[in-house]
């Protein structure tokens, strides 16, 4: 998850149901992933921290006690939320969360009506331990190379020796890895691992708060355009910059035919806000 990124992570956003944030990307094609610390309260984690806020749920649908999904509604309609319950872990990857977290994606991602879904912890001071090392201790060799496949098919920014040098240099990527060093959020967002701190309200949710900010921004913007930009940025992080401008212009290429772009023109020329359907 980010690999070796401490603090909590805002959100996630992906092409068709977004997941809030400004980072790295995980969950498959188009996911994007930001990062907020909000206090020293919170450990090492990623997502959006603090016990959850009651207000504002439409439902709260508990595939298992381990991780509750919740719909939002009014204002913040179209944002799902996936709390992730698992106390007495302090949130660690089990096989059974991993499990959970595939399957509410998988469903998600299919869903129209769903356009931002933010990850957190509805753990108090804590957002995710990292793997259940208690559990990878009782698997024989044969189960550990499946699990963490598994792992990385759910959150695809696992990888840690090549992610990391990329996103901040091999130098200090060597140093972070050779040394085990955790970083506080100040730490991690000055060499650009996450992408905000804030100082930690009362109520013990200002990730979570933030996230909700961020996803409330990307609402209104249109799905396919979107979606195309995620996957222009993702591939074009990958190759030569004349490359990636090539990518670019093909994922432009596929918004023409669309209503929506034509929808966002009109918008443009009678003054209002566009209402874009993602077709």
């Amino acid at each position: 998850m980010a690999a070796a990124a401490p603090g909590a992570w805002a959100a996630l956003q992906a092409g068709r149901a977004r997941l809030v944030a400004a980072g790295r990307a995980w969950l498959g094609p188009g996911w994007r992933l930001s990062g907020s610390w909000a206090g020293r309260r919170e450990g090492p984690a990623v997502g959006a921290g603090g016990p959850a806020p009651r207000r504002g749920y439409s439902s709260e649908a508990k595939t298992e006690d381990e991780l509750r999904v919740r719909h939002l509604e009014e204002e913040n309609r179209g944002i799902v939320v996936l709390g992730i319950n698992r106390a007495y872990g302090k949130n660690s990857l089990s096989k059974n969360l991993i499990k959970m977290l595939s399957k509410a994606v998988d469903a998600l991602k299919s869903d129209k009506k769903v356009r931002t879904i933010i990850i957190r912890s509805e753990v108090p001071g804590i957002f995710c331990a990292g793997a259940d090392l208690k559990e990878r201790a009782k698997m024989n060799a044969s189960e550990v190379g499946p699990f963490v496949s598994k792992i990385r098919a759910v959150i695809n920014d696992i990888g840690g020796t090549q992610r990391l040098p990329r996103a901040i240099g091999m130098s200090l990527a060597k140093e972070l890895i050779f040394s085990a060093r955790v970083l506080d959020g100040q730490e991690a967002k000055a060499v650009g691992l996450i992408s905000h701190v804030l100082e930690q309200n009362q109520e013990g949710d200002a990730a979570y708060r933030k996230a909700l900010d961020l996803a409330r921004e990307f609402l209104p913007q249109g799905p396919v355009a979107m979606r195309v930009a995620k996957l222009a940025i993702n591939q074009g992080m990958e190759v030569d910059l004349v490359t990636g401008l090539a990518i670019e212009e093909a994922c432009y290429a596929q918004t023409i035919p669309t209503k929506d772009r034509l929808e966002g023109l009109l918008a443009f020329k009678e003054k209002r806000p566009p209402r874009y359907k993602g077709e």
